[in-house]
This record gives structure tokens, C-alpha cells and sequence, in this order.
């Protein structure tokens, strides 16, 4: 892994950080795609294997905030002279608070959900569920374009590999994303095609978030620690609202919580041993 990491390193070196955001979140949404395109040669997917997955990618989402972002929010904000804690908290709160007027506004429908959120509509429940997963995927790529950013930006406690081991991690959670969006439209009776369109459309926003996050970081310096919490607490209400509901939904909530476990131990082990 870390010769991996190493090539990588390499490669992005010649690249400004916000091209470098752009190829890490490309990588992350090519996953969502590989996991959508399941949908080619299954129809459906055992429900253990599913909840085993998603709890999954909900430890690598808990384990990425800490470690790849509070912590180094904390980090920059006593390098800088601040009180450490303070960046870390308005941050997490401010991005905890985005992600609930987010739901509560942009109409959208959890995987096995019976009734919408948000404002009322019409749209089609194929639109508000890839529209759920969507709403997911805007603090990965916020993330990992936060700490190239940073890592550009030669603040304290950010590196171009902690954000290359990051993005690994947002990609590795992302390919069992793509296989909830797209089994459930395959199962609903849409196409393969269609399944797999949807599937992958869903992490078509984390290039866009990467790029605005890398570009704004490196225009705003002094708000790094807060914005790298404001991606952490973005995440975390994805985690407790979102994914972690969707797991209980069945009687395999013993495997969920095992593949919470397994997710948490890959993100910390990337980011400790890369970072």
C-alpha cells in the first residue's frame, strides 16, 4: 500500500492541488461506478452482504473524520496559534447543521424507506433515491478536497498522503454505495443500464465538491480548521441519519455492526500508517 501511495505522491506532485482534488475524486466515483456495475451480472443481493457493507462504509466515514480531519483541524488550529478546540467544534457543528437544512429541503428517499424527506414533489422515486445517496457524497469529496488543499498549503498536521490515503478510503466505501443505488432500481424492475447509470451518477457531485473545496482553502487559508471539521461533522450526520438507520432495517444488524468495526480499522490503519 504505502508503494501505492508512493506512485501516486509522484504523480500528483506535478499537478496544482486542485487538479490533484479532481484526479483523487475522480478515483472515488470511478469505485461507485465499478460497484454499480454489478448490476450486469446480479439482479439482486443478499441483504446480509448489503447491511455488512453499508455498516461498512459508515465506520470508514466515522473513522475518516477523526483522524483525517479533526484531528488535523485541531492540529492547524494550535499551530496557528488559536485555541485548538474551537475551529474543530464551530466546524463540525457547521457542517453538521448544512447537511440537516439539506435534508430537510432537497427532496430525496432512503433505500428502503417507504416515504420521502424533504419538500413535497413529484419526482420520480428513482430521482429521490439517487438524490439520497448524492446528498451522502458531497463531504467525501468536500474532504478529500480539503486536504490536498491544506496539504498544499504546508499547513501543520496535512500531507499529500494523508489526503491520497483518505481518498482510498472514500473510495473503497464508495464501491458498496454503488451497489445500494443500483441493486434497488434493478430490483424495482429498471434496467441494467439504467440501475447502473443512476448508481454511478450518484458520486458524479465528489469531483465537484473536491475541486471547490481544494480552490477554497487555498483562497481562504486561515479557514482550513474549520473547514476540514465542517467536512468531518457533514459527515457524521450522514452516518447517524443516513447509513446506520439503513442497516437496522433487517435482522443482520450483528453483521452491520462487524462491517462498522472492519470499515473503522481499514480508514484508521490507511491514515495512520500513510498519513
Amino acid at each position: 500500500m504505502e508503494t501505492i501511495v508512493e506512485e501516486w505522491k509522484e504523480l500528483f506532485l506535478g499537478f496544482s492541488p486542485v487538479m490533484q482534488a479532481l484526479f483523487a475524486t475522480l478515483f472515488t466515483w470511478i469505485l461507485t461506478a465499478l460497484g454499480a456495475s454489478l448490476v450486469f451480472f446480479f439482479k439482486t443481493m443478499k441483504r446480509s452482504v448489503l447491511d455488512g457493507m453499508l455498516g461498512f462504509t459508515g465506520g470508514v466515514m466515522l473513522a475518516a473524520s477523526f483522524w483525517s480531519l479533526l484531528a488535523p483541524s485541531i492540529e492547524m488550529a494550535e499551530g496557528q496559534g488559536g485555541i485548538g478546540w474551537f475551529p474543530a467544534a464551530t466546524g463540525f457543528l457547521a457542517g453538521a447543521l448544512f447537511l440537516f437544512a439539506m435534508d430537510k429541503f432537497l427532496p430525496h428517499l432512503h433505500i428502503n424507506f417507504k416515504e420521502s424527506e424533504g419538500v413535497e414533489t413529484n419526482w420520480h422515486r428513482t430521482t429521490l433515491l439517487v438524490l439520497a445517496i448524492t446528498l451522502h457524497n458531497i463531504p467525501e469529496g468536500l474532504a478529500v478536497g480539503v486536504l490536498f488543499g491544506a496539504a498544499a498549503a504546508g499547513i501543520d498536521g496535512a500531507s499529500v498522503n494523508a489526503a491520497i490515503a483518505l481518498a482510498i478510503g472514500i473510495g473503497i466505501q464508495n464501491f458498496p454505495e454503488g451497489i445500494a443505488v443500483s441493486m434497488p432500481l434493478r430490483r424495482q424492475g429498471v434496467s441494467r443500464l439504467k440501475s447502473f447509470w443512476y448508481g454511478q451518477l450518484s458520486a458524479i457531485v465528489e469531483p465537484v465538491a473536491g475541486v471547490l473545496g481544494a480552490w477554497a482553502v487555498l483562497t481562504f487559508t486561515p479557514i482550513l480548521p474549520y473547514a476540514l471539521a465542517f467536512a468531518a461533522g457533514a459527515m457524521i450526520y450522514v452516518v447517524i441519519e443516513e447509513v446506520v438507520p439503513e442497516t437496522q432495517q433487517d435482522k443482520y444488524t450483528d453483521i452491520a455492526t462487524l462491517g462498522f468495526i472492519g470499515g473503522f480499522i481499514v480508514m484508521m490503519i490507511l491514515d495512520v500508517s500513510l498519513g
